[in-house]
């Protein structure tokens, strides 16, 4: 079965687990947790039912930050780039959904919307984007499909706020953004307006109308299909996987 990093590569396109979460390699705990938050809301399967690929990553980003909350396995892949795929914490049968909700027992869908409202427009917003086009040397295809609450609709504003930091001198123009063709500038918003499309067609066979605050009527839908009562807390979720595994059988980087 393909590894870890080799899934982070495809889905991705990067095995670099700390680029995925948008993170230094010295970022703290805390950090990373919150990171981790923050791009797992992206693709969540119930914010963003119009990727078919959102369950898959938001699966590969619960191994992503399993690996980086656990010392030693960040140790070892600090040191070395490799990660313990045998281990307990990344064995495949594992519910990273029932893991998420673990971790965030507090958040609600609400809490998620009222993120989205707050961080657009946000300095927080603005130091995310300009760390993609860093990331991604200017590439609008990777930077809009990974710029946290965003749509089409929202391209605009991205530019401005690249262009900006481009006018300022804070980064360089890559050549990528500067020079972006109108070809692909079209590519991207078809492949925009077929996903939204999807979208609609998804809303509909669920029976949710124009008129209804769709998102909201959606994400209640989805989660109350599958949501579960969960009582246990983040110690005790530490103390059941904190137990050692046996010697690792590393997947080179």
């Amino acid at each position: 079965r393909m590894g870890l990093l080799e899934r982070c590569q495809e889905l991705f396109k990067t095995s670099n687990l700390y680029e995925i979460l948008g993170i230094e390699k010295d970022a703290a705990e805390g950090d990373v947790r919150r990171s981790y938050y923050k791009v797992s809301l992206k693709v969540h399967p119930d914010r963003a039912p119009e990727d078919p690929l959102a369950t898959e990553k938001f699966q590969v980003l619960g191994q992503v930050y399993a690996v980086l909350s656990d010392t030693e396995q960040r140790a070892v892949y600090d040191e070395q780039g490799l990660v313990d795929e045998d281990s307990d914490i990344l064995r495949q049968d594992r519910c990273w959904e029932d893991y998420w909700r673990l971790l965030f027992p507090k958040i609600t869908l609400q809490d998620i919307l009222d993120f989205e409202k707050t961080y657009k427009g946000s300095e927080e917003e603005k130091r995310d984007v300009i760390q993609l086009y860093l990331q991604h040397k200017g590439d609008m295809d990777a930077i809009t499909a990974s710029v946290l609450c965003s749509n089409q609709e929202d391209e605009p504003r991205i530019c401005s706020i690249i262009q900006a930091a481009i006018d300022d001198g804070a980064v360089k123009a890559f050549a990528a953004f500067t020079r972006e063709s109108e070809k692909k500038k079209k590519a991207r918003r078809r492949k925009a307006d077929r996903e939204q499309r999807e979208a609609e067609e998804r809303q509909k066979e669920m029976g949710l109308g124009q008129e209804d605050d769709s998102l909201v009527m959606m994400l209640q839908q989805r989660q109350k299909s599958r949501e579960k009562q969960f009582n246990s807390f983040l110690s005790d979720l530490e103390a059941k996987y904190s137990k050692p595994s046996s010697k690792p059988k590393r997947a080179k980087k």
